[in-house]
């Protein structure tokens, strides 16, 4: 399989967020709180990365415009977000509590054979996709696609790609990648990190040779020159975003990252209800539509019978994908 490395947090920081969720809920049951009043919203994922920084930007909004008084976020990194979804589908029927999931969340229940997948929590809404980007220190002697792919070939187990946790759409990009140039995916050397920041932070101490990442969280180091972006992994090229598509580079490979939110496992009719009314006035707020834009974030809102089809089929190909990569 993939040659994969995971950086973990440690056990005793998802211990701690365990005992925050405990505290939240007795708080809850002991005030009666609903989602409207003070909401939860758990990142399945270390600060600084994409499904954290897509969290917080709905948290601003969510405060800003008055459609929730207070939204509390809480982090529980690890496993491509599996831990967060095990701790998550604990707090069944909870009615203000809300975590971020997505493509790499099934992802990743595909590469671990996770105990839990989307069918064991209640889909509430797909809110928004990104697009990963292969990336390089400024300094790096890799300027093109072909060069990355000379170096690759040259010592596939040598070359470093550091991205997110394992599963995640940078980890499938990377073996989807190595497939279509002719690389055995059982080579590659990917090195999975929790959030975007430790990522990075490899990537520009050269501990990692390149970097596969949501765009936005390297957008600033791009536009300040520290990195280099060689391809976006979007079908056609992103308004906005000055970088080539690995198909327009002549690598047949695209993959989109889809963000959204998941509520627990048996909720109420109610309690549903009002998480959809609370998603729908977000995603209709003019400060969501600048979000977007600003993020350079593809607006691809889903919700009901759509959104369950569409979670089936994620799961299909990323099991089908997963298997065909060997990993």
């Amino acid at each position: 399989m993939i040659k994969t490395r995971w950086v973990q947090t440690g056990f005793a920081a998802v211990a701690a967020v365990v005992t925050v969720l405990a505290g939240v809920s007795a708080a809850t049951s002991a005030g009666e709180a609903s989602a409207r009043s003070n909401l939860t919203a758990i990142v399945p994922a270390a600060t600084g990365g994409g499904w954290d920084g897509f969290t917080r930007e709905a948290q601003q909004v969510l405060r800003s415009d008055g459609i929730v008084n207070n939204v509390q976020v809480v982090n529980i990194p690890g496993a491509g977000g599996t831990i967060g979804l095990s701790q998550f589908v604990q707090q069944e029927g909870s009615d203000d509590t809300l975590m971020t999931s997505g493509g790499v969340m099934v992802g990743a229940i595909a590469l671990n054979d996770s105990e839990y997948d989307l069918s064991d929590v209640t889909p509430i809404a797909r809110m928004a996709d990104d697009f990963s980007a292969l990336v390089v220190p400024a300094d790096s002697d890799i300027e093109t696609l072909d060069d990355f792919i000379a170096q690759w070939k040259k010592d596939p187990h040598g070359l470093s790609i550091s991205g997110g946790s394992l599963g995640s759409i940078d980890h499938l990009l990377s073996g989807m990648l190595a497939k279509e140039v002719g690389i055995d995916p059982a080579q590659v050397n990917y090195i999975a990190y929790s959030g975007g920041g430790e990522a990075l932070n490899s990537l520009l101490s050269h501990s990692t040779t390149v970097g596969v990442s949501g765009y936005n969280e390297v957008a600033d180091q791009i536009d300040a020159g520290t990195l280099r972006a060689i391809a976006i992994s979007s079908d056609e090229r992103v308004p906005g975003v000055d970088v080539p598509t690995f198909k327009e580079l002549g690598a047949d490979v695209s993959m989109a990252n889809w963000r959204g939110f998941v509520a627990a496992p048996g909720i109420s009719a109610e309690a549903k209800a009002e998480y959809l009314e609370i998603i729908d006035e977000l995603h209709s707020s003019k400060a969501w539509k600048e979000t977007l834009k600003r993020n350079s974030w593809t607006d691809s809102y889903m919700v009901g019978d759509e959104l369950d089809r569409f979670i089936a089929d994620e799961t299909e190909t990323a099991e089908r994908t997963v298997d065909e990569l060997g990993m």
